[in-house]
Parts: structure tokens; sequence; C-alpha cells
């Protein structure tokens, strides 16, 4: 029986052996037709955009998936921090299943209500974190608690209604743009010309030279006990499970791989729900997983369950050019 799949429908060339992408193409084109249409009839005035009193930097990407945005976010308010900006957080907050938005996000928020890439950056950006679908909303909450002279937007590059002084994108290096077709046929969500009109590409891995986000890796944090740290390269030679919920569950096993673990991999769809039967089943080896993964499963967790924390770095033409970018949004 033929079965739906998405990364072979998307990406590694073979998508025109697929019967299912000539079904889905001509939804592609209708898709793509509107998603220009809609970006025109902003650029137009035909629909209503909004503008914060201080500048606004979206962080956002093209394609269904993850392409490093948190960690990109991150690296962002920390530099913004070091240049005398005083940033705050905005994010859309997916999966989270809270009735009002937009909502503050704590490091002791539920991601059960915010969802989860708000409660990590909560707890890692150490600046105010607003999640909400309405952008505009989100944006005005922020400034209103914070006092804060910049808006760094995690994702929203399609949220047109916020009207953005920077934009950012993002894209994975090793995949790319896939077969180069808007959803459902491919996996982008703007037509890739998209790319044409933002301030800053960065790529996430692969061979490219400059323009390049690049992921370090941190020491491994015991899930249950915070203190408790220890080199990746201690754990060279070991077998581990390791549990990735995110957009390129892939990525992550090959990070382990390359410092040398000997990986059992258990991939689980992004914003995937953990729960404690998923925590007891992978009982028997140690147990790496994301950050990501393991705000969701701090409350289940093993003394064997361990984090991998990352930072970004950029190349130094690609950071160079940041830095001239934010300044000039002081004028």
């Amino acid at each position: 029986m033929y079965r739906f799949d998405p990364t072979a429908l998307w990406y590694g060339g073979q998508h025109t052996r697929q019967p299912l992408f000539w079904l889905l193409l001509p939804l592609s084109w209708l898709y793509a037709a509107l998603m220009r249409l809609r970006w025109w009839a902003y650029r137009r005035g035909w629909f209503a955009c909004e503008r914060l009193p201080v500048p606004v930097i979206v962080v956002g990407n093209l394609t269904v998936g993850g392409t490093g945005k948190t960690p990109m976010v991150r690296y962002l308010v920390e530099l913004l921090r070091s240049h005398g900006w005083r940033p705050a957080i905005i994010t859309r907050g997916y999966g989270g299943r809270a009735s009002d938005w937009p909502q503050v996000v704590t490091p002791d928020s539920d991601p059960e209500q915010v969802g989860d890439e708000p409660v990590l950056l909560a707890r890692r950006a150490g600046c105010v974190v607003v999640a909400g679908p309405d952008r505009v909303a989100a944006g005005r909450l922020a400034l209103k608690l914070s006092g804060c002279d910049i808006v760094v937007s995690d994702d929203g590059l399609q949220h047109q209604r916020l009207v953005r002084d920077l934009e950012i994108a993002l894209i994975d290096g090793v995949r790319e743009l896939g077969n180069g077709r808007c959803l459902p046929a491919g996996p982008l969500r703007e037509p890739a010309e998209r790319l044409q009109h933002v301030d800053l590409v960065l790529y996430k891995g692969g061979q490219r030279h400059g323009q390049r986000l690049l992921l370090q890796c941190g020491e491994l944090v015991n899930l249950r006990n915070p203190a408790q740290q220890r080199p990746l390269a201690d754990c060279s030679g070991q077998r581990v499970r390791a549990v990735a919920g995110i957009g390129h569950p892939d990525l992550f096993f090959a990070q382990l791989e390359a410092a040398g673990l000997v990986v059992e991999p258990w991939p689980y769809p992004d914003h995937h729900r953990y729960s404690a039967a998923d925590c007891a089943s992978w009982r028997g080896l140690p147990v790496v997983m994301t950050e990501k993964d393991a705000v969701k499963c701090a409350a289940f967790a093993d003394a064997d369950h361990w984090v991998l924390p990352v930072t970004a770095q950029l190349d130094p033409e690609s950071d160079a050019r940041l830095l001239a970018q934010l300044e000039a949004l002081r004028f």
C-alpha cells in the first residue's frame, strides 16, 4: 500500500517518482500564488500593518521544520544586550493550549499551555518572553512589561501584519529548500523568491562558506539534577538512547555520533507531547535529548536522563554584517 512519506516527497531528489507529488503539485501552485498575492497586498497597503514604537527583528524560515531559530534568537538577544540594547522576545507559542493569548512566559511556565520553545527561551534568554499567535498583541504586552527598546520575534516571517525592521531567514544547510515547491508538494511556506527580500540569510550546517549558523554543543546536563554535568566527549563509545522531537531529528543524532557516542535513535514528531509512559520506555540505557524535549520531560526524568544544550555561532562575515545592521537600527 502506498504510504505518504514527506521526507522522500520533499527532499532527496526522488519526488518526481512519487505519484502523490503530481497529485499535490496543483495545490502547491495555488498555495504559492496565494502567498505571493498576500505578500504583494501587504506591500501595497491593502492589508493593514501595525508598527511597534521600537525596532522589530524577525528570525524565521521558509521551510517546515527546524532550522535553528531558537538558538539564533538566544544568540541575537545576547548580542543585543552586549551592545546596550534592552531586548524582549515574542513568539507564537506553537502547541500551547492556553485559552487566552498573549501569555507571559516564565522559566516555570507549563509547556503544555504556552509551548515548549517559549519555555526554553524563558529559561535561557534572560529577558521577557511573551507568546501569542497575534505578534502585534504579544509585542505590545512585551513593551508594557519590560520597557524594552527592541523586540525579537522567534519565527513570524510570514506574519506580515507586524512591521519589521530587520528580517533574518534561516535555512537548513543540508536539506536547503528541498524540491523547491511550496506546501503541500514541497516544504516551503512561501515561494523561494521571498529570500530576495530579507536582510540576512543564514545556513545552519552544511558545507557553504559564509552565511553560516553553527550550533556548538555544550556539556551534558542531568535532567533530574542540573548541577550534575559531564563533557560530551567523556561519553565517547557509550551506547545511548537519543530522543528528539524536533523538525530534523537526524541532525541531532548525527551530532551525537560525531562525538563518538553509539546512538540508538528515538525520533518523535516535532513538538511531541511526552508522557510518563514515553520516558518509561527508554529505560535500560542512558538517554540524551534536546533542550526542547527536556522542558517537557523534566517531570518524568530518571537519574540517567541527560540534555545536550547548544549555542549558536555565526561565521565572522555574517557576524560583522549583522552587527552593522543592528547599529543601523539605532537611527
